[in-house]
């Protein structure tokens, strides 16, 4: 976002216009509310049309234009305010019209309309982000914003009274929330706010370009059952359909089978002897392995749990472990070490680092007097920061997978990649968690769920699988061995597709349709190259100067109407496998409708 600098200006709030001063907002009912500084008074918004957003603060606050219809607004606690440790609450309404639905990162947090008296949402370095949107008719923004800080309160809902969407979020201190009512398209407004993040960013964060390739887990197919012959067989298997990465999951650190987190903190590879020359012979296939960390964990059943127990940020005893406390040097120097030791001494190219939401405690305890940090975001940032430290220093290429809900841009420097969180078996939720984490992953990669099925699955229905991750990294975990001739092909035509074309779907402009129906049409623009998921029966806009126009249909009806182009186009038709099943010349002029198979492909090249 290009700021305007002729139109950029502070106002004071003691210089609000004396009608913002006497406006008094309409009174609503907050059973969740907590302390702030004083009573939210008006502050005027230069520039915006009356009428399209009424601003309310607490605190010393002021407005920054920034273009025409986005603003960032400031509130800051006095010094005599800090002392009694006050927060402050940045509010703001706007007239609740054209409304389809209201959008969150979070898991299953998209669609409905909230009310205004509904629980807020608490967001902290490991828990979440900072950013939403009403999103109007047409997918526009109506309003959507971003905080420039992880530990904040958030809330949005519609004003039973007035019929107005109120937003507010609050956070100690001070507080800067930029706010964005351009009407542009939702996903483009979330882009802008995601880029403001980066702007502000302490330092960017690499992503290889190995993370954007498909890969192997062992989780769904293998689960704790893990053997060094287990895992390079699959990874062999892998290879040959395009995976690149295997992700060897829960089960290596113990050789009980009971589930669980018991015998977490340790991190030694029980399952998984000769570690080295093991993953000496996966990198001999030409894949890179990654290994899962539950980092927050410590067993019961572990040797640390006699020295590391006492440092618990809380008791999760139906899983047999405690969560540890980042706050403490002794703990943060334990599982740097452990994890560190995957790349340092076995090789490995990278961890899936789980579990990093557990850290965020809704109430964690006093720090004891051996903690070395203010509060567990602290800590957690040391700690994230020391595992990346030495895993890039041993291997520099190096991956790291964190996971759907930990998804804020303060954890961006400490990651690869990011995960849709588990959805076994359900591709609908499985595309939605990947769009709804890729709107604001900035330079992550955003990796599926694994995805599985049953062994007798068909063909179509494991292209449809992929067609509905198809705009994140495919991870794939069924046994390789056991799949019949149709299952592979169609593993490998659409493994194919998502590494052939990784530059327009994962790095081009993502424009999902309907966040209110879990984006029936997603749409990926590139250079000269258009991708469109098609997920249900809709048409299909094929306008603009592409020179290439992809279609993946996932729905049962074969006929793709393509609505909004010009001119003709040569068409090829491949089913779930792969296979070509025809060929044509499209007049696009006036709308045309191409046969496309459940599961397969249209291309479509201009003449």
């Amino acid at each position: 976002m290009t700021e305007n600098a002729e139109g950029t200006e502070a106002v004071e709030a003691a210089e609000a216009t004396e009608a913002a001063e006497t406006t008094e907002a309409a009174e609503i009912w907050e059973p969740h509310a907590t302390a702030t500084t004083g009573r939210p008074r008006p502050l005027a918004v230069p520039g915006l049309p009356a009428g399209r957003l009424e601003l309310l603060v607490t605190g010393t606050a002021s407005v920054r234009t920034i273009t025409e219809e986005v603003i960032e607004v400031t509130a800051e606690v006095t010094a005599e305010e800090r002392e009694s440790g006050g927060e402050v609450r940045i509010e703001w309404r706007t007239p609740c019209t054209g409304a389809t639905s209201f959008w969150t990162p979070e898991p299953r947090g998209t669609g409905w309309l909230p009310a205004a008296w509904s629980a807020p949402r608490r967001t902290t370095l490991s828990r979440g982000a900072p950013v939403a949107a009403l999103v109007g008719v047409g997918d526009t923004t109506l309003c959507a914003f971003a905080a420039d800080r992880e530990d904040a309160r958030a809330s949005a809902g519609v004003v039973e009274e007035t019929g107005e969407f109120r937003f507010w979020v609050q956070a100690a201190d001070r507080l800067t929330v930029r706010i964005d009512t351009s009407g542009r398209h939702f996903a483009h407004s979330l882009a802008d706010l995601a880029d403001w993040w980066a702007a502000g960013a302490d330092r960017p964060a690499h992503v290889p370009d190995a993370a954007r390739r498909p890969a192997y887990s062992t989780w769904y197919a293998l689960h704790q059952n893990i053997t060094p012959e287990a895992v390079e067989r699959q990874a062999a298997l892998g290879k040959d359909l395009g995976l690149d990465t295997i992700i060897v999951d829960d089960g290596w650190m113990t050789t009980d089978r009971t589930r669980g987190y018991a015998h977490c903190g340790d991190w030694e590879p029980h399952s998984l002897p000769d570690t080295a020359a093991h993953v000496a012979r996966v990198h001999d296939l030409g894949v890179r392995y990654l290994l899962w960390y539950a980092l927050p964990f410590i067993g019961k059943d572990s040797a640390a749990w006699d020295t590391l127990s006492q440092y618990a940020l809380a008791d999760v005893g139906h899983l047999g472990a405690v969560v540890v406390d980042p706050r403490y040097p002794q703990v943060r120097a334990h599982l740097a070490d452990r994890l560190a030791r995957a790349a340092e001494e076995w090789g490995m190219d990278g961890l899936k680092v789980d579990f990093v939401d557990w850290f965020g405690v809704q109430d964690p305890p006093a720090p004891g007097p051996e903690a070395d940090c203010a509060t567990v975001d602290d800590g957690l940032r040391l700690l994230l920061g020391e595992i990346r430290r030495r895993v890039d220093a041993a291997r520099p290429e190096a991956m790291i997978e964190h996971r759907q809900p930990y998804v804020s841009p303060g954890l961006w420097p400490y990651a690869t990649m990011v995960r849709a969180t588990d959805c076994p078996l359900s591709p609908h939720e499985n595309r939605q968690r990947i769009v709804d984490t890729r709107l604001v992953a900035g330079p992550l990669a955003v990796h599926s769920d694994m995805l599985m099925w049953h062994p007798t699955e068909t063909a179509e229905q494991v292209a449809c699988h992929l067609i509905n991750v198809l705009f994140g990294v495919p991870q794939i975990s069924v046994d390789l061995a056991a799949q019949n001739a149709g299952q592979r092909e169609a593993l490998a035509f659409w493994l194919g597709v998502a590494r052939s074309h990784v530059d327009t779907l994962q790095l081009g402009a993502l424009r999902p349709a309907r966040p209110d129906l879990g984006y029936p049409l997603v749409t990926a623009v590139g250079d000269g190259e258009v991708i469109v998921g098609r997920y249900t029966a809709l048409p299909v806009g094929a306008g603009g100067t592409w020179r290439n126009l992809l279609v993946a249909n996932a729905d049962a009806d074969p006929d793709v109407r393509l609505v909004g182009g010009r001119g003709t186009a040569e068409a090829t038709v491949q089913d779930a496998r792969g296979r070509t099943v025809g060929t044509s010349t499209v007049d696009l002029d006036g709308g045309a409708t191409v046969h496309v198979p459940r599961g397969g492909l249209l291309t479509l090249r201009r003449v």
